[in-house]
């Protein structure tokens, strides 16, 4: 479960910025996960809920924004989302593809008082 460890480290990154900016409670913290990042969006909520007791971001709604896998083909550059199968550009069959979105994990943004 690597989501304790992401959510410790999302927890830390926005308590120092709290702090720069002058922010006593956070109150809401959008991150962005990609479709194949390998988090489980429901663990990454556990984990928040648990890892905020006693930090900035306490009693702070967690919002999930998961992102599609979208790739682009290096051949003809079409971008498209894969079938769970079938990775292959669906305009011209090539197999070289790049992952465009899908594999990111971020925060979007936070707000507090």
């Amino acid at each position: 479960m690597h989501e304790l460890s992401l959510i410790q480290a999302l927890i830390e990154t926005v308590a120092h910025s709290a702090v720069e900016n002058d922010i006593a409670k956070v109150n809401t913290v959008k991150i962005v996960v990609g479709e194949v990042y390998g988090a489980l969006p429901d663990a990454l909520d556990f984990a928040f809920r648990v890892l905020t007791k006693d930090t900035v971001c306490e009693g702070a709604v967690l919002e999930i924004d998961k992102t599609p896998l979208v790739l682009k083909c290096g051949a003809c550059g079409s971008e498209y989302q894969p079938d769970e199968i079938n990775w292959k550009c669906p305009a011209c069959g090539a197999g070289g593809v790049t992952a465009i979105s899908g594999k990111e994990l971020y925060v979007d943004y936070y707000e507090g008082d």
